[in-house]
């Protein structure tokens, strides 16, 4: 059975750092695409940042980039999402995605607060 699992949200204050986590079970990270969504109360869910399968080839939206860094750690079938320099726009509910045998699974997401 695919689960996905995040940790790792809360309230932080501006110019904070987080670190979120996204155990997977029933699959390997390596072997799936990774996505890090995100959705702020009255707006769509927008991609943040992903990572391919196998090559491991990163991409980020504009708005995070420099700030924010995907990661994943093989031998944990864990992936990260490192935010650093947050901002109040930053608060989101945080969601990962896994795009595996042509499935995409989600996981219950995570509540990120940026205070200012």
């Amino acid at each position: 059975q695919v689960q996905l699992a995040e940790s790792g949200g809360g309230v932080v204050q501006s110019g904070g750092s987080l670190r979120l986590s996204c155990a997977a079970s029933g699959f390997t990270v390596s072997s799936s695409r990774m996505s890090w969504y995100r959705q702020a109360p009255g707006k769509e869910r927008e991609l943040v940042a992903d990572i391919t399968r196998v090559t491991g080839i990163t991409k980020y939206v504009d708005s995070v980039k420099g700030r924010f860094t995907i990661s994943r750690d093989n031998a944990k079938n864990t992936v990260y999402l490192q935010m650093n320099s947050l901002t109040p726009e930053d608060t989101a509910v945080y969601y990962c995605k896994a795009l595996w045998s042509s499935y995409e699974y989600w996981g219950q997401g995570t509540q990120v607060t940026v205070s200012s």
